[in-house]
């Protein structure tokens, strides 16, 4: 019971601490935006979504290669334009991300099965985009992106006995840091097409005693927004 009760305390904590940063964050992303609106002479908001390419980078001696799964994504942002060639764009998005890996299970008294396993992550994403505009319509974009996981789930299928799906939030952090690159097309007034790849450069891998493996996103996502 002792050891439970604690193991209980520290999710609890856990957990309260990941909303207090989201909490900060969101608070950050608001003010930015006030501040922008209020100094910048063209501010556009909008929505978007689309699909995520999305791999997990896995060192650790003995993993099985993995490959990309597809998923999606789907939030909202503020373009606050600096002058006639430079914006700033913060976005708060949720993004499906994972990979996918096949695995041979030896059970231990000579029988071998083939897996299908599938890592599914849920992610609140704030990218903050430095947008340079070298002509109208067409945008290159650079900026960080903090990550707050909400959830992680594996899949097993077991080929010709079923699947079955757990949780394993406890085997990854609870956030990510990255770097996002992209270019975009003003379609039309409303419209915009956009392609990003995010780099992941913190472990999201939570280590047990005595294991060394470390853990990236990466994804790549076309979206399409919509400019109020």
């Amino acid at each position: 019971m002792p050891n439970s009760f604690c193991v209980d305390k520290i999710l609890l904590l856990r957990s309260n601490l990941k909303q207090l940063i989201m909490k900060k964050f969101f608070v950050a992303i608001v003010a930015l935006i006030g501040l922008g609106s209020l100094q910048a002479q063209n501010v556009k908001y909008g929505l978007k979504g689309g699909l995520n390419v999305a791999n997990l980078n896995v060192d650790e001696a003995g993993f099985p290669s993995t490959s990309s799964i597809v998923n999606f994504h789907i939030g909202g942002y503020a373009e606050i334009m600096i002058n006639k060639k430079f914006a700033f764009q913060p976005e708060l998005l949720y993004s499906a991300q994972g990979a996918k890996f096949d695995f041979i299970y030896d059970d231990g008294a000579g029988n071998l099965y083939d897996t299908e396993n599938t890592f599914k992550l849920s992610y609140i994403n704030i990218p903050l985009m430095f947008k340079y505009y070298p002509e109208s319509k067409f945008f290159l974009e650079a900026g960080p992106q903090i990550g707050f996981m909400t959830a992680a789930k594996l899949k097993v299928k077991v080929i010709g006995y079923g699947s079955d799906t757990q949780n394993i939030d406890e085997g990854f952090k609870d956030l990510d840091f990255g770097f996002n690159l992209g270019a975009g097309y003003n379609i039309s007034k409303h419209a915009v097409i956009n392609v990003r790849y995010n780099l992941g450069l913190s472990n999201i891998g939570e280590n047990a005693e005595g294991e060394n493996g470390k853990v990236f996103n990466r994804v790549l996502s076309v979206s399409l927004g919509c400019n109020f």
